[in-house]
């Protein structure tokens, strides 16, 4: 997979990077970083040893040629040296490497007059040039350089005279030069940008993922503490509504059977009074009874402790159906997993009063449940086709329920999920109540 096609894959979403990816990619940046080292900085000793190596088969290899050529070799070296050494180089000012691409071209003009073979600085003038200059300057610097070359094609200082043949040969040549020249290094210009911005969006992208999948790693400790915080929350809640139940029901009636039965004990001398106080405690003891029973059906289901929650909910609609003669059908979608117990104790309750309320206030001849199984969530929707409501604040609450839509929707919103309805008379009503589906094993 080459660079880019890997940042584009990492942009679609293919998942959380841990890290630029070893292999392929990273030897051709090695690779293309050492070209550009070679270009940037080993081209121009390379056209000045070529040069130096082939101009003894040509030009007579006098001490006074090399008395003048020597001291140039050396002064184009130091020149390229001073502004090309560095990372980065200091031709990379602007100011400077105009400076810079000056003296090289007047430094290799002389060389190629002394030797035509100094024309392989043709290579660093081309490659420099497009390098260290900015704007029209780059084709000036091309130009010049494909001129240097033309002459040196021609024989540099070795051309017995210029007439006007010569010159047009040269004009000629040169434009050529600059032509073939300056269009190869300006596509290879062009080419190493490109893959140096694509090298640095590589980098962007991974440093993004990186960034993405801290984020989402925190997210989701944030999530589960937060239903942490949403569960305990709910656990004092059911406390509280426990204690005021069993002070509100159980209690009284306790005290009801305490004050009756010793009424009952004072009325050695009336038989009729001692049995209607007994029998007064006793039907507080049944319905204090039946209280209790409630209370306890309040809390978690058994249903669930003998099967899963698709097979909890199914079994009591099957028997909510019946029992209501309302034609039910019962669905499951996705792929079903263990939830929190919070989760599925939450869900069952409201599949279990939506069945109520629908059974006692719908009036209706058909109904549905479905169970939806998502990535991220668990929905349960309930549907009739009853009379309908107007949904409102009034609504949220109905007599004789003892478990109406606001508390329901309580029951949600403690971990963390959503209720909501939606219902208009004579059209039926949707119950759909959505809680994060947080699997059993994970714990805050």
């Amino acid at each position: 997979m080459s660079g880019a096609e890997r940042g584009a894959a990492v942009a679609e979403g293919c998942g959380p990077a841990e890290g630029p990816l070893p292999g392929s990619d990273e030897l051709l940046d090695a690779r293309e970083r050492w070209f550009d080292s070679i270009i940037e900085r080993y081209v121009p000793y390379l056209g000045l040893v070529v040069g130096t190596a082939l101009t003894p088969f040509v030009i007579p290899s006098t001490a006074g040629f090399w008395l003048v050529a020597g001291p140039l070799v050396l002064a184009a070296a130091i020149w390229s040296y001073a502004f090309t050494s560095r990372q980065p180089a200091r031709a990379s000012d602007p100011r400077l490497g105009t400076v810079y691409i000056s003296g090289q071209l007047v430094l290799t003009a002389v060389l190629v007059h002394l030797s035509p073979f100094y024309g392989f600085q043709a290579l660093a003038g081309y490659t420099h040039s497009f390098l260290y200059l900015r704007g029209r300057w780059r084709w000036a610097g091309v130009l010049a350089t494909a001129g240097l070359v033309a002459y040196s094609q021609l024989g540099g200082g070795l051309i017995a005279e210029l007439n006007p043949g010569i010159i047009a040969g040269w004009v000629a040549i040169t434009l050529i030069n600059g032509a073939v020249a300056g269009g190869f290094t300006y596509f290879g210009t062009l080419t190493a940008q490109q893959s140096h911005r694509r090298r640095d969006i590589i980098v962007e992208l991974n440093e993004s993922n990186r960034r993405l999948s801290e984020s989402l790693e925190e997210n989701a400790a944030l999530h589960v503490q937060l239903l942490a915080q949403a569960r305990e929350a709910g656990v004092l809640d059911e406390r509280a509504r426990l204690a005021r139940e069993i002070h509100d029901t159980i209690a009284q009636g306790l005290t009801g059977i305490v004050t009756q039965l010793e009424a009952a004990g004072a009325a050695d001398d009336d038989a009729g009074l001692r049995h209607r106080h007994i029998d007064t405690a006793g039907a507080l003891a049944r319905e204090s009874l039946a209280e209790a029973r409630r209370s306890v059906d309040a809390l978690a289901p058994g249903q669930l402790a003998e099967a899963q929650l698709p097979d909890a909910i199914a079994e009591m609609a099957k028997k909510w159906a019946e029992t209501a003669g309302v034609e039910l059908l019962v669905d499951t979608t996705g792929e079903p997993r263990p939830l929190l117990p919070e989760l599925e104790v939450t869900l069952f309750r409201v599949a279990q009063e939506a069945l109520a309320n629908v059974g006692k206030h719908a009036s209706a001849t058909r109904a549905g449940l479905t169970l939806s199984y998502m990535d991220d969530v668990v929905v349960l929707d309930v549907r009739d086709d009853g009379r309908g409501f107007s949904p409102g604040p009034g609504a949220r609450s109905k007599p004789g329920s003892g478990f109406g839509l606001a508390a329901m929707e309580q029951r949600v919103r403690r971990v963390s999920g959503t209720l909501a309805v939606e219902s208009a008379p004579g059209e039926g009503t949707a119950l759909s109540a959505s809680v994060p589906a947080i699997p059993a094993e994970v714990r805050a």
